[in-house]
């Protein structure tokens, strides 16, 4: 025996050696794809928590305070009082935090709900954005990077009942 090894060991060859380094360098590669992607899903649940979040906000201010809106409800896409805009608004936003907390988890009835909700969002803020147009433009912004993220990488975020 020589030095530095161990009696029964195993003799391999380069192209056994080299095929190993392969296959270590290529589940790190795997490693950091997963990582990255899982970041992605991760974004999708915080926007659907922030898209929620300000769909339950605006709700709340077109019960309260509609007088700070640009117009009356006679110049919205939609002839509707904001009092009735309050409660799709809040609705909306009660829906999208519960896909959020479902995304977590990584349920896939989660993933279908935050994309129907977020493009029905994008849909009914279409309509507000005469009323508030800031808001109305982040939201649907927030709103297509969310079916993005959810559709793309939701994925990886496994499904919990399995």
């Amino acid at each position: 025996m020589t030095e530095g090894t161990k009696p029964y060991q195993w003799q391999t060859s380069d192209e056994a050696r080299q095929e190993e380094r392969l296959y270590n360098q290529r589940a790190d590669a795997r490693e950091e794809w997963d990582r990255r992607h899982y970041g992605w899903a991760l974004f999708a649940v915080v926007l659907l928590f922030m898209v929620g979040g300000f769909q339950i906000i605006n709700g709340l201010i077109a019960l309260f305070r509609s007088g700070i809106y640009q117009v009356g409800t006679s110049g919205l896409v939609v002839d509707v009082d904001y009092s009735t805009w309050g409660w799709v608004h809040i609705g909306l936003g009660a829906l999208a935090l519960l896909a959020a907390f479902g995304l977590v988890r990584g349920h896939m009835w989660a993933r279908v709900l935050g994309v129907g909700l977020a493009m029905l969002s994008a849909i009914v803020y279409m309509g507000f954005v005469a009323a508030f147009p800031a808001l109305s433009l982040v939201v649907i912004t927030l709103d297509v990077l969310v079916v993005y993220s959810i559709i793309v990488h939701g994925g990886e975020l496994k499904d919990a009942d399995h």
